[in-house]
């Protein structure tokens, strides 16, 4: 396939932080895929949170499987507007590589924690192992991966105007990530596809769940519209098949609108290479208004019969103090921690350096990793 002047060309990348060789069947995005597929991180993704912790069972998303399905979205979607899809991919399947246990819940509870250490950012913490924690080469530490992969990984969301973590500001120092401009057309796909991924699969995790009906549903609009006309040509079929036609249709129309709405927007805007995308003061791929306007609603009814609901609540609840409670416990005494982790402290380390190594050890822990250590920790009646 030939590519558009504004993707991201593999001969034009900036390269790696360390020499490497060059390999004579592979681009360098599909070895920064590779490399990020075999991290043990990547593995790991299939033992933390989506929106069920993943002990309440198998039938619902985890952070791998939903990693999967926004890989899938961006290579659709980069494929279809002339962009690099392997870097896309790359992108895409990076994207939630830094994840606490227990998803958004086990997050707030590392960003109250470290409030004073400089704060907590997933996406920050994606580039730390991703350059730092997985070490599979003896020349340097972390996975070396591209420019255009970190970039795209670290600024998927957008530009990070000020910098409140350590670990960035010292990374950036040495790699500079451009941090202040808007990432490539690659990563604002994978990013837009995490929106498209996550809303859809929510519809699904929910109404298995029973936390709402497909009369439910009907309330949206475009929902109802999907549903009415699936119903008329197939009167016979079963709920389970109504809501595969709801979130196919979904998925499908999301798309459809964001290519339409970005091909308009790099029209409209005259990009043409990489260097307008990053110094154009927002997002060229974005959804219509109207698509807004109808996520928006999808939100409002997923917040009001599911995210809010006391299964769900208590839940987040709980993991939320899990992770609090971890990190308060190491705090206040480092030496608890296991002997692998304590090898990186000494009785003069500070509290910044104590902190960043607790948040570290309970980042990387998978939800059930996470809650046996409380139970160790916690639990009298819990072998140590």
């Amino acid at each position: 396939m030939v590519l558009a002047t504004y993707a991201s060309k593999p001969e034009e990348s900036r390269g790696r932080l360390y020499p490497d060789f060059i390999n004579i069947i592979r681009s360098p995005f599909q070895r920064d895929r590779d490399r990020l597929i075999h991290s043990s991180a990547f593995r790991k993704l299939d033992g933390k949170t989506q929106v069920f912790a993943y002990h309440e069972g198998k039938n619902y998303r985890t952070r791998l499987t939903h990693s999967i399905e926004v890989s899938q979205i961006t290579r659709t979607i980069c494929k279809s507007l002339n962009l690099n899809e392997e870097l896309g991919e790359a992108i895409a399947l990076a994207h939630d590589l830094g994840h606490s246990p227990f998803g958004h819940a086990g997050e707030r509870g590392l960003q109250n924690a470290m409030k004073n250490f400089g704060g907590f950012d997933h996406n920050v913490h994606s580039l730390k192992i991703m350059t730092k924690i997985e070490i599979h080469y003896p020349e340097f530490d972390g996975l070396n991966l591209t420019w255009e992969t970190l970039e795209g990984t670290v600024k998927h969301n957008g530009p990070i105007k000020k910098i409140l973590s350590p670990y960035l500001k010292e990374f950036n120092k040495k790699f500079d990530l451009d941090l202040k401009n808007y990432p490539s057309l690659e990563a604002q796909v994978a990013s837009f596809a995490d929106d498209i991924a996550y809303n859809n699969h929510d519809i699904d995790d929910g109404f298995r769940a029973g936390f709402f009906s497909l009369q439910d549903l009907r309330e949206l609009p475009f929902i109802n519209e999907i549903l009415t006309k699936f119903e008329a040509e197939n009167p016979t079929a079963d709920d389970n098949l109504r809501i595969y036609s709801v979130t196919r249709n979904m998925i499908a129309r999301m798309i459809f609108d964001l290519l339409e709405n970005s091909r308009e927007n790099i029209k409209k805007h005259r990009i043409t290479t990489t260097a307008d995308v990053r110094k154009h003061k927002g997002f060229i791929v974005d959804f219509s208004p109207a698509m807004h306007g109808e996520i928006a609603q999808l939100h409002a009814f997923l917040k009001k019969y599911f995210y809010t609901n006391t299964s769900v609540a208590r839940m987040d609840m709980k993991s939320q103090r899990i992770v609090e409670e971890l990190f308060a416990v190491f705090m206040q005494d480092w030496r608890l921690l296991p002997m692998n982790v304590r090898k990186y402290l000494d009785n003069n380390s500070t509290d910044e350096r104590i902190a960043d190594v607790v948040c570290e050890y309970i980042a990387n822990m998978t939800d059930m990793n996470a809650i046996e250590e409380h139970k160790k920790l916690y639990d009298p009646h819990t072998r140590f």
